[in-house]
């Protein structure tokens, strides 16, 4: 594989994971989901945990820390092993379902079972099976390609993206970890490039002021960020975080390189206007990103 092929390789699977993710990203924002932790007596944040991690069985606290990476530690031992006091991991992975179910049904309507929902499902279920084969490495991907697929279409592409979504996350902490960035240090990365705001991403993984700080300093100290006011990355900072996304992308890549480019355009063409239907009512950032993106 020459190094442009490579390139534009990595191109249209990063563009096929980032036009599919907010149909699996609904399911972190889905009031209906809500609805089924707080049935089984969690808050969202602990149903958060709990669903995502029930894959790996009743999980101690630590193996959720090491796996979901940028949390709170702290936080992270609030919700586990909690839950698993509150209801058995199998009844928190048929929550999370039955959760995106009711709301992809709400939300989409009778394009549930549409022929697009059916043959986008066929595709990104193809890209996902490419996976199964290759779960060294990757423990929380492996533990939900573990998990029974489902019937309906619209929930087995749901559960493609999911798949997809978690092998690349893992190869995500892979090159995280590689780069010698602890979960608190990518966080502030991440917002030093102005993708996201700073204050979202430290109070969502609930990290104190005094935390991040912290890690901004460390950060400056070891050349990431530059001493201005504003959080920025410095040269060297701008050319370590690229180097993650392009392992990321890399790590990440093999099933969409198998689907092949055209497969990949069709899944993209066929899956944006469920994402962005989903986007527009949960994720009004993707929402916006997918309304710019072309096919």
């Amino acid at each position: 594989m020459t190094q442009n092929t490579d390139r534009d390789s990595l191109s249209f699977a990063r563009q096929t994971w980032r036009t599919l993710e907010p149909y699996h990203g609904a399911v972190y924002f889905s009031p209906e989901a809500t609805g089924q932790y707080a049935e089984l007596g969690v808050d969202a944040r602990t149903g958060y945990f709990a669903s995502r991690s029930a894959a790996l069985g009743a999980a101690p606290a630590d193996l959720v820390i090491a796996t979901f990476y940028n949390f709170n530690p702290q936080l992270v031992r609030r919700a586990i092993p909690a839950a698993w006091e509150a209801a058995t991991p199998q009844r928190f992975t048929a929550a999370r379902l039955t959760g995106i179910d009711t709301t992809l049904r709400r939300i989409l309507g009778a394009d549930v079972s549409s022929p697009a929902i059916a043959r986008a499902a066929e595709l990104a279920r193809t890209a996902a099976e490419v996976t199964v084969r290759h779960p060294q490495g990757r423990p929380l991907f492996a533990a939900h390609a573990a998990l029974p697929w489902p019937s309906a279409p619209h929930l087995v592409l749901w559960r493609a993206q999911t798949l997809l979504r978690e092998f690349r996350g893992d190869g995500h902490v892979a090159a995280l970890l590689t780069a010698g960035l602890s979960g608190l240090e990518s966080l502030v990365t991440h917002a030093a490039t102005g993708d996201i705001d700073a204050g979202v991403l430290r109070d969502s993984r609930a990290w104190t002021p005094e935390e991040w700080g912290q890690a901004v300093q460390n950060l400056r100290e070891r050349g990431w960020l530059d001493d201005g006011p504003h959080l920025a990355l410095t040269e060297d900072g701008t050319r370590r975080r690229a180097e993650i996304e392009h392992t990321t992308d890399r790590l990440g890549a093999l099933p969409y390189i198998t689907l092949g480019p055209a497969a990949c355009a069709e899944l993209r063409s066929l899956v944006r206007p469920f994402s962005l239907a989903v986007a527009k009512e949960l994720l009004p950032w993707a929402a916006n990103r997918l309304s710019e993106e072309s096919t």
